[in-house]
C-alpha cells in the first residue's frame, strides 16, 4: 500500500485509520521497487489509500512505483487496485494507463443503492465511468473490480452490477463476503452461502467476464498472480492464440 497508512474517507466497511496524511514520501517508489526484487516478485499489486488532498489523488505516485518497478524489475508482472479519483479521474487515468500496468483494479465495492451508506465519498457510475475509459485508452490491458456481499445487496441488484461491469468491458469480477471489522462499521446484513456464491459466479461467466472469483473467502488480490495468468490463458482461448500455460 502506498502513499501512508491515512485515508482521507471514512468507508463503513474499511478499517483503515482516517485523517490528514503526510506528504508523499519521494523515496516510496525506490522502496516498494527494491522490495519487490527482494522478495523476488514475480507478480505485485500496488494499491493505496485514497488521498483528496492531492491535486491528482496520488496518481503520479501510482506512475512513479510503475516505473521503478519496471526499471528494477522488468518481469514482475504488475496489478494496481486504485481509489476512484474522485473529481480528477480522467487525467489521473491517463497519466497511470500511459504507464502500462498489466491489470487495472478499481473495486466497485457494492450496489449503487448502498453507497450512501457504505461508501458515501464515492460515486458508483464514476468508478464505472473509470474502468470503461483505462479499457478505451488502451484495450491491451486487462481490467478488474469487485463487490462484498453481505451489507444489504439484493440479488437482481447483483445481476445489473454485473450488466454495468460488462458494459464497461471489465474482464475480471471477484466476489467475497464482508466481515464486520469492528463494531463502530457497518454491520453483517447476511452470510450469503458458498453455493449462492458459485450461483453467482455461474451468471457471470454467462455475462462474459473472462474470470471469475466468487467465495466467501475471495478478497480482491488473493491469488493475484495466479490469477493473472488464468486470466491471460482465457483472452489467449478468447482470441484463438495457442493458450499460456498456467
Amino acid at each position: 500500500m502506498i502513499l501512508g497508512d491515512t485515508c482521507t474517507r471514512a468507508c463503513a466497511f474499511c478499517n483503515v485509520k482516517t485523517g490528514m496524511p503526510r506528504a508523499v514520501d519521494p523515496m516510496e517508489p525506490n522502496n516498494v521497487a527494491d522490495a519487490a526484487a527482494q522478495m523476488g516478485l514475480q507478480h505485485i499489486v500496488v494499491t493505496s489509500v485514497d488521498r483528496d488532498d492531492l491535486p491528482d489523488g496520488g496518481a503520479k505516485q501510482f506512475v512513479k512505483v510503475i516505473e521503478a518497478i519496471r526499471r528494477s524489475n522488468p518481469t514482475t508482472t504488475i496489478e494496481i487496485l486504485t481509489p476512484d479519483f474522485r473529481n480528477k479521474h480522467e487525467a489521473a487515468v491517463e497519466a497511470i494507463v500511459a504507464a502500462r500496468p498489466d491489470v487495472y483494479n478499481h473495486n466497485l465495492e457494492t450496489v449503487p443503492r448502498l453507497y450512501p451508506t457504505i461508501r458515501p465519498g464515492a460515486r458508483y457510475y464514476a468508478s464505472i465511468r473509470l474502468l470503461e475509459s483505462v479499457k478505451k485508452l488502451d484495450p491491451s490491458i486487462f481490467t478488474k473490480s469487485g463487490v462484498m456481499l453481505g451489507l444489504g445487496e439484493q440479488r437482481l441488484e447483483i445481476h445489473q452490477v454485473m450488466d454495468d461491469m460488462r458494459s464497461a468491458d471489465i474482464d475480471f469480477l471477484t466476489m467475497g463476503q464482508y466481515l464486520q471489522p469492528t463494531p463502530k462499521h457497518a454491520k453483517v446484513a447476511e452470510f450469503v452461502t458458498p453455493k449462492a456464491f458459485d450461483a453467482y459466479a455461474s451468471i457471470a461467466r454467462a455475462k462474459g467476464f473472462l474470470l471469475v472469483a466468487s467465495s466467501p473467502l475471495t478478497r480482491s488480490s488473493y491469488h493475484a498472480g495466479d490469477d493473472f495468468q488464468r486470466m491471460r490463458a482465457a483472452r489467449d482461448v478468447k482470441l484463438g492464440r495457442a493458450p499460456v500455460a498456467v
